[in-house]
């Protein structure tokens, strides 16, 4: 059996409607064997078989090919049809009624809707039947038809389904080369950083001193994205952003300080914060130090710069509830469904905005500490991102 063939088999039996058409075939006409075949220039080959005779011939078998009156049907390209073979003045002394032991047989062309030739739609049996004066010949060429035009959609969606695995593997390969990349971009960043920081430290020179930190500067934004990058890879790549998760004493600490850090690079924004007491909450404080600044980041970034930004942080009844809100032009709500999703960033950011995956990992983050991101925006109450995560 040539690959194709077993192609073709697998396609006939992927079609539902096969059997159910067999079926009909033997019912309608009370013969007991019914076929769908792929017929070649060299091959006869069965795809479907129902058969209540013991005939013996199961989906794959093969029929030499001159044996059978499929190959006249092929090259006539017309139905051939036999109430009974011997007293048939066509075919009572033709070969293939002698070998197959049939006296009734039917056997219907199917084409492809480009017009080439696929097979047959055939049934037999060893008892006469009353085949040419019945609507048996027109039920089985609209079966071929149907038959023809789901071979057609069997096979397009096939080949979308193999497009949309290898887009799939594709697109797994990429996340995984990122990981890659990034994890071997930390040790030179890090000797770059640290260089740079030892210069300042140690030999410090006004004539430089001014690159130096430029330099520094870069090699830190360039270590944050490197940072952003892997946690978007653990996430997309299935294993998650990773935890470490212990009893947190000091998270509302934690808080301030990611809050002072961004106020110390942003004093001219008003950054308004009421972090409650957030004593015994489990969690994995530096990665909750990171939600919180893409959050914060996002709201100075994005924020009306007149405005302020507002941080709320407690617990209520059970839940751990943490709370960023902006003032500024509300955001489409065709886009907010989108914004957790790797790079959102709006087309009309500037370039200099970022990747767009602060959103996307802080969102990640929630749902490793099983917990769970959610966005309001109107003219009213601003754009409001909340964190919550029920406490055990």
């Amino acid at each position: 059996m040539t690959h194709g063939t077993a192609d073709d088999i697998a396609t006939i039996n992927r079609i539902s409607a096969v059997p159910a058409m067999l079926q009909v075939i033997t019912e309608m006409t009370g013969m007991r064997f019914a076929a769908v075949a792929r017929v070649t220039q060299t091959t006869w080959t069965a795809c479907a078989v129902l058969d209540k005779l013991g005939f013996g011939l199961q989906s794959g078998g093969e029929l030499d090919l001159v044996s059978t009156l499929c190959f006249e049907s092929m090259n006539s390209h017309l139905p051939i049809i036999i109430d009974k073979a011997s007293a048939d003045p066509l075919y009572q002394h033709h070969h293939t009624p002698r070998i197959y032991r049939f006296e009734s047989y039917i056997t219907i062309p199917v084409w492809r809707t480009d017009g080439s030739f696929f097979g047959t739609l055939c049934a037999l049996d060893p008892e006469p039947a009353s085949l040419r004066n019945s609507t048996i010949q027109s039920t089985m060429e609209s079966f071929a038809r149907l038959l023809s035009l789901q071979i057609d959609a069997e096979e397009n969606l096939q080949r979308t389904e193999t497009a949309l695995e290898q887009e799939r593997e594709t697109a797994e390969l990429r996340e995984q080369f990122i990981a890659v990349i990034g994890h071997d971009l930390r040790n030179p960043l890090f000797a770059i950083t640290t260089a740079a920081e030892r210069l300042l430290r140690v030999h410090p020179d006004p004539s430089t001193d001014v690159l130096v930190k430029h330099i520094l500067s870069c090699g830190n934004r360039a270590s944050q994205l490197v940072e952003d990058v892997m946690d978007f890879a653990r996430g997309r790549l299935g294993s998650g952003i990773p935890l470490t998760l212990r009893e947190c004493p000091d998270l509302d600490q934690v808080f301030i300080h990611v809050i002072s850090e961004l106020q110390s690079v942003h004093a001219q924004r008003s950054i308004r914060s009421d972090i409650g007491p957030l004593e015994g909450i489990r969690c994995d404080s530096g990665r909750l130090a990171q939600l919180l600044s893409n959050l914060l980041t996002n709201a100075i970034t994005h924020g009306c710069p007149d405005g302020p930004v507002d941080i709320s942080a407690l617990v209520l009844n059970g839940v751990f509830t943490l709370r960023i809100c902006n003032q500024g032009e509300p955001i489409p709500a065709e886009q907010l469904p989108h914004l957790f999703k790797p790079y959102s960033r709006p087309a009309t950011d500037t370039p200099q905005a970022g990747l767009g995956l602060g959103l996307y990992i802080a969102s990640q983050i929630a749902l490793s500490h099983g917990g769970h991101m959610e966005v309001t925006s109107d003219q009213d109450q601003g754009t409001v991102f909340t964190f919550s995560m029920a406490l055990p």
